[in-house]
């Protein structure tokens, strides 16, 4: 079964490339951005867009999944994510580093009191 886009927890982010990223919000797609397990526990239909007309923003389809067994894909995408969770915190000291030098440390939108 191809990614239910039809499900609240799917996601998706066009970047500027045109690249579109795939994704369970729950992390229940170990296949994704090809597909999501036939039998998903947490599978819900979203109901915020029923009955709207969609123009011509939708992302294009996913292109087809590599021909590897199930076990490879899986293992290959386990790594792959294991190398974007590694930069995760070396980006983010940058990224502070650079703030402290323009004296903004603190003040971004996640840190904002209400």
């Amino acid at each position: 079964m191809p990614m239910r886009e039809g499900c609240k927890h799917f996601q998706s982010r066009t970047y500027d490339s045109g690249e579109v990223a795939r994704f369970c919000v729950l992390d229940l797609a170990p296949d994704a951005p090809w597909k999501c397990p036939d039998d998903c526990p947490s599978y819900a239909p979203r109901l915020v867009d029923v009955g709207w007309s969609h123009g011509s923003l939708i992302e294009p389809k996913v292109e087809r999944m590599p021909d590897v067994p199930d076990a490879d894909a899986a293992e290959l995408l386990d790594q792959a994510e294991d190398i974007v969770n590694a930069a995760g915190p070396e980006i983010l000291a940058e990224v502070r580093t650079e703030d402290e030098r323009k004296g903004r440390a603190g003040r971004h939108w996640w840190n904002r009191k209400r």
